[in-house]
């Protein structure tokens, strides 16, 4: 048998989390005892946890990365080719040509370390706020200022701004769901 290696697949939009479930049902039924005897070994949707602001609270949400996209790891040939492509929801494999290209190792050690700080029960904030944006601050002591963003602390959740404090122009650090932009 010849090496296993990563490849995408490209999906119908929306379908990724059926396609993958289609093909672990492929997988499950394939002969073989362990992953390592399967041909198709595994299937997986990237995803990452991110937290959003939606109705002025924090909530953690799973965001697909590659949208339209399952990752495959499989020993390429025509059997495991033909049942891919025969999967409901699968458009066709991503390569060019008409042989299915295999993804380098270091894109798929840089798309499988991105659940590394998911597995740690990290989540990265997706901080609405640039550097230079004119804001307003909608909570806590200076509710109802206008400010410039200064800095962007995506790791604690914070935005640095500078208001105009008496006359005086003034940092404070500030959770972002107290702002709110123009």
């Amino acid at each position: 048998m010849s090496e296993k290696r990563w490849y995408a697949i490209q999906t119908y939009s929306g379908h990724e989390n059926k396609v993958q479930r289609l093909l672990a049902k492929k997988i499950e039924d394939e002969p073989g005892d362990t992953p390592e005897e399967k041909e198709i070994s595994e299937c997986l949707v990237p995803t990452q946890e991110a937290v959003e602001i939606r109705n002025g609270k924090r909530v953690t949400v799973t965001k697909r990365l590659y949208p339209g996209y399952v990752l495959v790891q499989m020993v390429l040939n025509e059997r495991t080719q033909h049942a891919i492509n025969n999967t409901q929801g699968v458009i066709k494999f991503v390569g060019s040509g008409k042989t299915p290209q295999p993804l380098r190792e270091e894109e798929i050690n840089k798309i499988l370390g991105v659940e590394l700080p998911e597995a740690e029960g990290e989540t990265r904030e997706d901080i609405p706020f640039h550097v230079g944006q004119v804001v307003e601050v909608t909570q806590g002591p200076f509710s109802d200022f206008s400010g410039t963003v200064q800095e962007v602390f995506p790791e604690k959740g914070k935005v640095k701004v500078e208001v105009s404090l008496f006359g005086r122009p003034t940092s404070v650090e500030l959770d972002y769901t107290q702002l709110k932009g123009y």
